[in-house]
């Protein structure tokens, strides 16, 4: 049945929909006006209230216990504070050494003026030798057999609420009770935090309706109404079941009047006694509001429904026919126009829908020719790898002939004594066997910069004092993966331009480094160097597709290789001047997906 009534549903047209839809809105609120909305706006209003005071007791409960959080935190520092045990704890000679010891302890002063949320800090400790000054106490036997003494004294360290009266000024407080073990002197005291009732008050006196702090003895700890603190709740004339109702929503009677009231137990600090936080209002004070209500509802839905039949036929057909607008272009694209666009006539849904479908026709045409020139690059690179590998196929006959000669060289010169010609033939095998493994991947920057290190060796026992070199490598670059031979062809051309003319005092330097998402090579010599000029025919050399010779047959396939890897924007940069060497330099973009 279900199915049968979506299906219906589904094959009504929008407009047809819109109108229902509509239609239905405007007409359930009039039958609830005529039914149910006596009785169903008195609970709604109720409830709201209900609600309301539950954030309110939310909200005095999160503000007292921030208060409360103050003496708790004194009470650990106090517990565990080794100049108080000893203040406590001494055995005084007389009564200027007391005066002296409490003169030298002010701590318990400090933080009530410190800190407002505390009236005042007593210690009750048995200790014949210290006089009562308001702050240390000797426990009488009256105050010995009060149960919230003796409580603390079972409880060990345990905190507890209770609504006490304070020794000095006879008054009530809200207090923070527990016992405090002295260690190192085998005794105990009983500490009492005193809190500000006015604060507790003035945290109560923001609350719209009548709150109370209760503790367990059904004591009123503070209210928000005058005349309500220090009362218990059957002074107050409160009428309920049961005799210490616990948290939950109850129907009371206070002074005779039906209230509602919500009750919050609560732990503060994690204390073993719980306080309660009791939100009070009365039921024909907050219902007597919803007749008004009432009257001003069935206005506005009456007027609600005459506007609705006016303005229903309208919106349908503005959406509706947008909607058809947006249904005929996604059509076109369907139809493979792919230049198709529609006008944007909103900022609603229907406008974003519109937007992301001119976005979505944008981005299949950019893909289109990302694919296409991505597949012309893969193929200029595939052209390329090819020719530099038929180049390098004319030079490999017979390659293990070549090794087993190298091979014999060195070792008729290692057994001649030649170790320095020896390890120049072992390096010059290694550099062609490494020049003859290349493949089309790419291989770490660490074997790279071993056959720089190879070609370098024997460029220096070639050229002996006429040619030094440095290699600056960052540790974090030697896991990389380059493209082969990307380096080497760069320092042979800085040895054969460079340095093949010039007199002792030639160098070569290799820098590596590691940058912010790029890895950056640079490799620098201080030959002839090259005018401006020159540098200008370089650039249009490499970027020719014609073989000149073999005139800069390097450069140019290093910077070649680069651009199809890894884009237009990636090549070979070279800086240069007259007699001040040549610089040549690249970037590889470490995270950047290459072309290929």
């Amino acid at each position: 049945m279900y199915t049968k009534l979506i299906n219906l549903i589904n094959d009504l047209k929008l407009s047809t929909k819109l109108f229902i839809s509509f239609g239905c809105v405007v007409l359930i609120p009039v039958l609830i006006v005529g039914v149910f909305l006596t009785s169903e706006l008195r609970q709604i209003v109720l409830n709201n209230a209900l609600e309301q005071i539950s954030g309110n007791v939310d909200r005095v409960k999160k503000r007292t216990g921030e208060m409360l959080n103050v003496p708790y935190d004194i009470s650990y520092r106090l517990s565990n504070d080794k100049r108080l045990e000893e203040a406590a704890n001494n055995s005084y000679g007389s009564v200027y050494d007391v005066v002296q010891a409490y003169w030298k302890y002010p701590d318990f002063r400090e933080y009530v003026r410190l800190y407002k949320e505390v009236s005042s800090i007593r210690l009750y400790i048995n200790n014949p030798t210290m006089l009562d000054n308001w702050e240390f106490l000797q426990p009488d036997k009256a105050l010995s057999d009060e149960t919230w003494y003796t409580t603390a004294l079972a409880h060990n360290g345990l905190i507890s609420w209770n609504y006490i009266k304070d020794s000095r000024n006879q008054q009530y407080y809200l207090s923070l009770i527990r016992k405090i073990d002295f260690l190192n002197e085998r005794t105990t005291g009983v500490l009492v935090l005193n809190v500000n009732t006015d604060m507790l008050n003035s945290i109560l006196n923001q609350e719209l309706f009548e709150t109370m702090i209760v503790d367990e003895n059904n004591n009123i700890v503070a209210s928000n109404r005058i005349g309500r603190q220090g009362k218990t709740l059957e002074d107050i004339h409160f009428k309920q079941g049961s005799p210490s109702p616990k948290q939950g929503t109850y129907d009371v009677t206070v002074n005779g009047q039906k209230s509602k009231m919500l009750i919050d137990d609560w732990n503060p600090g994690s204390s073993f006694n719980s306080l309660r936080i009791i939100s009070i209002f009365s039921v024909d004070s907050i219902v007597k509001d919803a007749n008004r209500v009432i009257l001003v509802a069935v206005s506005v839905i009456i007027s609600a429904l005459i506007m609705a039949v006016l303005l229903i036929y309208h919106f349908s057909r503005l959406l509706t026919g947008r909607m058809l607008r947006l249904s005929k272009h996604i059509t076109k694209v369907a139809s493979g126009n792919l230049e198709a666009s529609l006008v944007i006539d909103g900022k609603d849904e229907i406008g974003q829908l519109a937007r992301q479908f001119n976005h979505m026709v944008r981005n299949v045409n950019d893909l289109m020719f990302e694919v296409q020139e991505s597949n012309r690059q893969k193929s200029e690179l595939e052209l390329r790898q090819n020719e530099i590998k038929f180049k390098m196929m004319a030079s490999q006959i017979n390659p293990h002939f070549l090794f087993n000669a190298l091979e014999s060289i060195r070792m008729r010169a290692h057994l001649k004594g030649q170790a320095e010609i020896a390890q120049v033939v072992r390096l010059l095998g290694k550099l062609m066997r490494k020049n003859l493994e290349i493949g089309n991947g790419k291989i770490e920057l660490q074997s790279e910069v071993e056959t720089v290190r190879c070609y370098l060796f024997i460029q220096k026992f070639r050229y002996d004092d006429r040619l030094t070199y440095e290699l600056n490598i960052d540790p974090k670059a030697h896991s990389l993966m380059i493209p082969p031979l990307i380096i080497q062809p760069l320092v042979e051309n800085s040895v054969i331009h460079g340095l093949e003319n010039r007199i002792p005092g030639g160098m070569v330097q290799v820098d590596v480094q590691v940058e912010e998402q790029q890895l950056r090579i640079q490799v620098t010599d201080n030959g002839e160097g090259m005018s401006e000029e020159s540098i200008i025919a370089l650039y249009k050399r490499l970027e020719s597709r014609d073989d000149e010779g073999n005139l800069h047959i390097g450069l140019r396939n290093v910077h070649s290789r680069l651009q199809l890897t890894y884009g237009r924007d990636f090549g070979l940069t070279i800086v240069s001047k007259i007699g001040s060497g040549t610089q040549v330099s690249f970037v590889i973009p470490l995270r950047s997906e290459s072309f290929v």
